[in-house]
């Protein structure tokens, strides 16, 4: 059974852009159909100027698709993925989710299947917390939550966050444990409660 996953993503220097990837690659390997999104930039163009890697990003990727109401209306399931921003969810995908009211003040957003990523520079940076925010949110849209938890061994072999898939990024932007393959569990995971769910509902 088909599934419909949108894939998005907020990410400053490309680190979330490249969970969003893996996690898009493996979710059509599952047999869904995938959308990625960034969400819009809201920083002055000052502040992306004083940081090379993050302006190298802004204009690799200032072409790529903008996340809009209509995509979250359109998928069955979703992954966010995002940096921490002092234990919390950027203001940049805050202010996305922010803009939902219509969407779950009609109850388009609930029995969605939903899990998230993050990233931060040290392994106790608030991965796991903006990860647990983002969930927050998604319980008031009554969506379902699918978190990894350890039910594959790639898990412990990125970090062992059960929440989902987290990672820390040193100063040049280097990852230093391997995600990839937690990525892909957790996004075909996601897709996989998705086809249950939609087929249970029909």
């Amino acid at each position: 059974m088909s599934v419909k996953l949108a894939i998005f993503y907020y990410s400053s220097t490309g680190t979330n852009h490249q969970l969003a990837q893996w996690a898009a690659e493996a979710a059509r390997e599952a047999g869904a159909e995938v959308r990625i999104r960034k969400v819009q930039e809201l920083a002055p163009e000052s502040a992306i100027e004083q940081n090379p890697a993050w302006k190298e990003h802004y204009e690799a990727t200032k072409n790529e698709p903008v996340a809009t109401l209509e995509d979250l209306e359109w998928a069955d399931a979703y992954i966010f993925s995002v940096p921490t921003r002092f234990g919390n969810v950027p203001s940049q995908m805050k202010q996305f989710l922010d803009t939902t009211g219509g969407l779950w003040a009609e109850g388009k957003l609930a029995n969605k299947v939903v899990s998230a990523m993050s990233s931060a520079q040290n392994p106790h940076g608030g991965q796991e917390q903006t990860i647990l925010a983002l969930y927050t949110t998604f319980m008031h849209w009554g969506a379902i939550i699918a978190a990894p938890g350890y039910t594959d061994p790639s898990i412990f072999a990125g970090g062992g966050n059960p929440y989902g898939t987290s990672v820390t990024v040193d100063q040049d932007g280097n990852m230093k444990e391997d995600v990839k393959e937690a990525v892909r569990h957790q996004a075909k995971r996601t897709v996989q409660v998705a086809q249950w769910l939609k087929k249970g509902m029909q």
